[in-house]
């Protein structure tokens, strides 16, 4: 694997960080291309520490809230997907894989956005055969003062259902408020984004989205509405925050 710093670094299959690893570097990467902000390097490594807590793998109350998301999705009359440098970097081709399976629309959404960052996003679909939304918006999210705030009349300002992957808790907030439910793939349970979704999925994104692709096959319109009928988003987040403190409990013992 070359790092664009320069080093050439061969991680063996064998390391036990070994996905962690790979992950960074990709950030990286997709940073050194412009894709990633500076910003989104901190939230990375941010998102790492919130899954050493859960153990870094997909526990009960992500596969549950990951169901429940794909049946929010597949009842939806306008889904969207929201992408940031980050999703764009960890997990595009999935979030394509996801999109098409769910009939669900791909959208860009940036903090620091500039034209030649969403340029580069839309470039990186593009090699999936994907046109993204959002390159030109021509509608606002109310309530937000920054350059999210823009967005696509075809897209998420008609959605009925917004996927917000590594999202920041005052766009979820406005999108709940314009009427919308939000769905939330966040590491961090106690984030606003979490604590304000409809479904809050409390894993790893490449992990959920895989997740979320396995499932897309196993729920049909039926089993959709009976998923939604028995899901309780609280209860989700309360189940995370009993496991971690378990957890650590259980790993403190002398």
């Amino acid at each position: 694997m070359e790092i664009n710093e320069g080093v050439f670094m061969n991680i063996p299959k064998s390391h036990p960080r070994y996905e962690s690893l790979l992950k960074r570097e990709k950030i990286i990467e997709y940073f050194n291309k412009g894709i990633v902000a500076t910003a989104g390097l901190i939230a990375h490594g941010r998102g790492e520490t919130f899954d050493y807590l859960i153990g870094e793998k997909s526990m009960d109350f992500a596969i549950e809230a990951e169901k429940a998301a794909v049946a929010m999705i597949k009842l939806a009359k306008n889904p969207i997907i929201s992408v940031n440098g980050n999703v764009t970097a960890l997990a595009s081709e999935d979030v394509v894989k996801l999109s098409r399976l769910l009939n669900a629309k791909i959208e860009i959404s940036l903090f620091y956005r500039t034209k030649e960052r969403v340029e580069k996003i839309a470039e990186e679909f593009r090699k999936y055969g994907i046109e993204i939304l959002g390159q030109n918006p021509d509608a606002r999210i109310p309530g937000i003062d920054h350059m999210r705030a823009l967005c696509s009349k075809e897209g998420i300002f008609s959605a009925d259902v917004v996927l917000i992957p590594l999202e920041d808790g005052d766009r979820a907030k406005a999108l709940k408020d314009m009427g919308k439910k939000v769905i939330a793939i966040d590491l961090n349970p106690l984030s606003r984004t979490s604590q304000v979704a409809d479904i809050s999925i409390v894993d790893e994104l490449t992990r959920a989205v895989k997740n979320m692709i396995e499932f897309s096959s196993q729920i049909d319109i039926n089993k959709a509405i009976e998923i939604l009928n028995n899901y309780d988003n609280k209860k989700i987040l309360s189940n995370v925050l009993i496991y971690i403190k378990n957890r650590m409990e259980e790993l403190s013992k002398i």
